[in-house]
Order: structure tokens, then C-alpha cells, then sequence
């Protein structure tokens, strides 16, 4: 089975969202675990099973169980682990199993760290709406499911950090303008001294203490101090001066250095036009410049939206289930090389996106 079968229409990140010049998406994630059982279940096969088996009924019993798809992991082939893993899904801690709504927004990770992990995910900075989503699952699991929590600590969870509210909010954020003016780390450190933690998305950039097409994620580190309120109003708070200060840099590099940024636009999109190999690493970045130049008003013909879903279209899982299901002619000398046929795809992707592209004078 594939992440494809979960998800009916288009993904989450084809749609815009507020501020998404800026704030690329919004995850909310709420922590729970079961009363009476222990947690995390690690080896104990029959305490796993019996907990994936109450969770598992307890999304039957929901007013709306035909808008929700369960799998145990074990059941997903390599593309779909790899495909829900390159959309936030997985991670590192690889649950017993997978409950995803039919839009793939919302998804609950079931045996991880902790017996329940409810995630929302929502395009641009909108933190209210991914909770009310976590939540509506969380209040509606509650009716069939008792959760370990206590008066003193609130919800209880496998890690210290994650109790109290067992929420952690995270936003993903496109900075290209205060990479380019230095400024970057400076505003990271502000918001590092508000409790919050800054991190690369795809890994380390050319210059050193830069993330690779400069993209972020600012999380919240701890839910066991002050209400959901009071932490939703912490990120969003640095959501929104994020916003602000990469706006303004935008019009000072756009002001101070107009040639500079016109090169460096310039030549990431001929050298995606003219690629015949695109790896990942070259991808995000020429995303990344394409993204700025719309931004700053240099490029038409595509939208924010279309340059957030290309992200996850060229990763690796996805190229593959593309090349396993579909039809494709390669040259004659890729034909046996999966890792050139997946580069050869993933340039012929990234061309097509930017058919319509142009640069305003």
C-alpha cells in the first residue's frame, strides 16, 4: 500500500494559505497515551497490538469514520513509507501504525513515541486552524478512549517535554532575503531566547550556517509550561514578525542589490531549464530562487502554492512511485540506472512547472 491510496484530491500543500510568501506551512501535533497501558509499549508485541487495536476501533466508532484510512506500518510497501515520510508523516520513530484522513491534512501516528500522535497540517501560518483540527480528533477519541493525564501535569507523555498540553506547533518558513543580508542567524537568535527552535529543512547550505534554499522550521521545544493559548500565541508571534522582517529585507535587497538578486534568479532558472539531471540538492534551491524572485515581483506565471507542492513532487519516494506506475522513455544510456532516471525525471518535472515563467523588466 501507497500514501497515494489515503489521499482523495489534491494534497494540503497545493493550496495557498496566509502569508505563504513567508510562512510556507503550519504543523500542530498533540501527544496522548493511554491510561492503564504502558508507554512507550518499545518490544512488548502484545501491549503494541492491543493499543493499535483500541485506537484502530476507536476511529470506527468516530461520526465520520469513512473519511479516515488505517494501516498497520508493517503493510505499507518501501514507496509509501518513503512517501509519507518525505510529507512529515514519519519520522525517525516508526509507528505500529497509520490513521490518515481521505485530504491528507490530518494524520495519527499510532505507537511512536507515545500511544497517539494527531497532526495537522495547513498551508501557510495558520496555527488556529491546524489545533481545531488536532483537536476535533482528539475531543471526538476521547468519547471511546481514556487518556493518561493528571491534575498536577496535565496530559502525560513518554518525554518530559512533550506533557502538560502535549501540543508542539512548528512552521516552516522561507528566508531567502535575510540569508542573502547576513541577517539570518541574528533574528534566529531572538527567537531561540523566546523558547523556540530554528532548524534546516533540507540540510546545511553552500555557506556555511545556512540552510539549503533557505527554508526553516521554528518549533515550539516544550507544551508542559502555559496553556495551548499561550504557546499557539508564542509561534505565531514569530510567525508573524518572521513575516515582517523578511518583507522588509526583501525590499532592501531588491533596493541595494538589484543585480546581484537578478543573477542569481536569473541563473537558477537557466540552469534548470537547461539541465538534463537535477538532483535534489540542486532542485531546492532553484525552487528556492524562483520562489524569491516571485516574491520579490522579478518572476510571473507560477504561484507560491505550485512551487510548495514541487518540493515534495521531485523528493526521491515520489519520483520512484512515479517511475514504478508510470510510463516513461528514457535514453538509451540511463536505462538501467535508476538513480539518473530519477534526476532525468525530476528535471523533466521541474521544466514543466516552469513552462510559463517569465521575468518582468
Amino acid at each position: 500500500m501507497n500514501e497515494v491510496a489515503f489521499v482523495n484530491g489534491e494534497p494540503w500543500f497545493s493550496y495557498s494559505g496566509a502569508d505563504c510568501d513567508v510562512v510556507v506551512s503550519t504543523r500542530v501535533r498533540l501527544a496522548r497515551n493511554l491510561a492503564n497501558f504502558l508507554f512507550p509499549a518499545d518490544d512488548m508485541e502484545d501491549e503494541i497490538d492491543r493499543v493499535q487495536t483500541l485506537i484502530f476501533d476507536s476511529f470506527l466508532k468516530l461520526d465520520n469514520p469513512d473519511d479516515f484510512h488505517m494501516v498497520s506500518v508493517g503493510k505499507l510497501d518501501a514507496f509509501g513509507m518513503k512517501i509519507l515520510s518525505e510529507r512529515g508523516v514519519l519520522d525517525a520513530d516508526v509507528p505500529s501504525g497509520i490513521v490518515m484522513r481521505n485530504d491528507g491534512r490530518v494524520s495519527c501516528r499510532v505507537n511512536s513515541v507515545d500511544h497517539v500522535r494527531i497532526a495537522a497540517f495547513e498551508p501557510g501560518l495558520n496555527c488556529a486552524h491546524a489545533l481545531a483540527e488536532c483537536r476535533a480528533v482528539d475531543e471526538n477519541l476521547q468519547r471511546t478512549l481514556q487518556f493518561a493525564a493528571s491534575y498536577e501535569f496535565g496530559y502525560l507523555t513518554a518525554a518530559l517535554q512533550d506533557a502538560g498540553s502535549g501540543m508542539k506547533i512548528a512552521i516552516r518558513a522561507h528566508l531567502p532575503s535575510l540569508s542573502f543580508a547576513g541577517e539570518a542567524e541574528s533574528i534566529f537568535n531572538q527567537i531561540r531566547e523566546k523558547g523556540l527552535s530554528v532548524s534546516s529543512v533540507f540540510g546545511a547550505g553552500d555557506d556555511w550556517g545556512t540552510s539549503l534554499g533557505s527554508y526553516y522550521d521554528i518549533a515550539t521545544t516544550s507544551s508542559i509550561n502555559g496553556s495551548e493559548f499561550d504557546q499557539m500565541a508564542s509561534i505565531e508571534s514569530a510567525g508573524r514578525y518572521l513575516v515582517e522582517t523578511e518583507r522588509k529585507f526583501r525590499s532592501k535587497c531588491a533596493e541595494n542589490k538589484p543585480t546581484a538578486v537578478h543573477n542569481l534568479i536569473l541563473r537558477s532558472f537557466a540552469s534548470a531549464k537547461f539541465s538534463v539531471f537535477l538532483t535534489l540538492r540542486e532542485t531546492v534551491a532553484v525552487v528556492s530562487a524562483i520562489k524569491w524572485g516571485l516574491d520579490m515581483g522579478i518572476v510571473q506565471g507560477i504561484a507560491d502554492s505550485e512551487l510548495c507542492a514541487l518540493l515534495y513532487r521531485v523528493q526521491n519516494g515520489h519520483l520512484e512511485f512515479l517511475l514504478k506506475n508510470g510510463k516513461f522513455t528514457f535514453e538509451e544510456d540511463i536505462r538501467g540506472d535508476m538513480q539518473k532516471k530519477i534526476e532525468r525525471l525530476r528535471a523533466l518535472i521541474v521544466q514543466e512547472s516552469f513552462e510559463n515563467i517569465r521575468f518582468v523588466s
